[in-house]
């Protein structure tokens, strides 16, 4: 059963950051700080960085030690590589039994990723903003 938005974001501890950029000027970048200034763990995954937002940047969420239990991925990567991402997180899954929300931004969701998410029993949001759903969910004034 899937649970809602508002449930998610109470819920969730650690949120994975699937492109997420040192770049202050990224919309992921800008997302994660305000994420992480939430209270969330933040997990940047992009391998063109080794930290981001002063935490330890993994080149893919594969990599990500299996005792961390990821609890949303949320993905920032253009819609041709959702399906990919998607893919490693699933890959990851098998390996941890553990099974985040997958959560896509806006403008990066595709057919093929969601189907392969909820093939795979994970719980998949598209095209939603994880710091909008926040605020608006939460009632939380930034």
């Amino acid at each position: 059963m899937n649970r809602s938005r508002k449930e998610i974001l109470e819920s969730a501890k650690v949120i994975a950051v699937i492109g997420c950029s040192a770049d202050p000027y990224r919309t992921s970048h800008h997302i994660a700080k305000y994420l992480k200034n939430e209270g969330y763990r933040i997990i940047p995954v992009n391998p063109e960085y080794e930290e981001v937002l002063g935490e330890k940047c993994y080149n893919s969420i594969t990599d990500i030690p299996g005792e961390i239990q990821i609890d949303v991925v949320d993905i920032f990567r253009n819609a041709r590589y959702t399906a990919e991402m998607v893919d490693t997180v699933i890959e990851r899954v098998e390996k941890t039994g553990h099974k985040p929300v997958v959560w896509t931004q806006l403008g990066v969701s595709s057919a093929e990723a969601k189907a392969k998410a909820e093939d795979a029993g994970l719980q998949y949001i598209e095209e939603r903003c994880m710091m909008v759903d926040h605020q608006r969910e939460l009632g939380v004034k930034n």
